[in-house]
């Protein structure tokens, strides 16, 4: 692309920001919308992100995303939206007539994932692994789809226990229950559940293995992406005999509605942008019936 003085910029905050895929499917839906702009990844240590953000203002930045660990820390210098304040994080700023706008589009992101292998939700039990700010937004996207039982197994049972208060207080019509981070009560839960959903940070670094069997039958969703697709978690998830998704499609579908929140409501079509990342990180199709069908 040929950059200008009118070219505006988009970008990431994060650190670390180097593996994100965002500014290689962003600057796709770019250069298939025809628009002059760019999408820089922006490295940011924790202790930076207040000057950060009053830095992309000073620069006249458009928009951005936001990614670990600062998807909590920006709050205080955006103007969050229901969505983003209901799950106390923001992926998605958007510059506005009174300052940033932010929202969160991961809960978004995630439905979409779930659309996507036509995941039977609200007849289902969820089995969710994690209690942070991604939790947050997957139990979000739950609530939309009347989920009614959900099971939350944390490594902390305090994080854990503040997760399901949380549940309970904002989304009082699903049935929440705590699990130990035990493997007979993990395994018993499994059993149950049609759904079971990763959203801790295992499978981020190179060597980690999921530590439960996941027996039962039904759906394996997971919020971390590799290229190959071949997090721990769907490698566990396979041999028990389940369909498996690593975060790809969500990462996909995410960034598409940050897209449209920048440009108008301008929306990328998600399995061409999924179908071209796969071609250019180089893994094998993903089998997503739900969003065949939108072609």
């Amino acid at each position: 692309m040929n950059i200008s003085g009118k070219t505006k910029i988009y970008g990431i905050i994060g650190n670390p920001v180097e593996h994100s895929l965002s500014p290689l499917f962003q600057s796709w839906f770019l250069d298939k919308s025809g628009l002059d702009a760019t999408y820089v990844p922006f490295c940011v240590q924790e202790s930076d992100v207040e000057s950060a953000v009053r830095g992309l203002w000073a620069l006249n930045v458009q928009g951005f995303n936001v990614t670990v660990p600062h998807k909590e820390s920006v709050l205080p210098y955006v103007n969050a939206d229901e969505s983003a304040n209901m799950i106390g994080a923001v992926n998605t700023v958007v510059r506005g007539d009174a300052g940033w706008q932010a929202t969160n589009t991961d809960w978004v992101g995630f439905s979409a994932a779930l659309e996507a292998v036509e995941a039977d939700i609200q007849s289902a039990k969820v089995l969710l692994f994690g209690a942070g700010g991604t939790a947050k937004a997957v139990i979000h996207a739950l609530s939309k789809m009347n989920v009614s039982t959900l099971y939350i197994c944390n490594r902390s049972q305090k994080r854990a226990e503040m997760l399901a208060a949380h549940t309970r207080e904002n989304y009082s019509h699903i049935g929440c229950e705590l699990i130990e981070w035990d493997n007979a009560a993990v395994e018993d839960v499994s059993l149950k559940a049609g759904v079971v959903i990763n959203v801790t940070s295992i499978g981020l670094k190179d060597g980690d293995t999921f530590p439960f069997p996941l027996p039962g039958t039904g759906i394996a969703m997971d919020a971390v992406y590799r290229p190959d697709g071949d997090t721990p978690f769907c490698q566990t998830a396979r041999r028990s005999g389940r369909e498996s998704v690593d975060g790809l499609p969500m990462l996909i579908a995410q960034g598409a509605a940050s897209f449209s929140k920048w440009h108008d409501s301008v929306r990328p079509n998600l399995l061409e942008a999924l179908r071209w990342t796969e071609m250019r990180v180089g893994r094998a199709p993903m089998n997503l019936p739900g969003w065949e069908k939108q072609i």
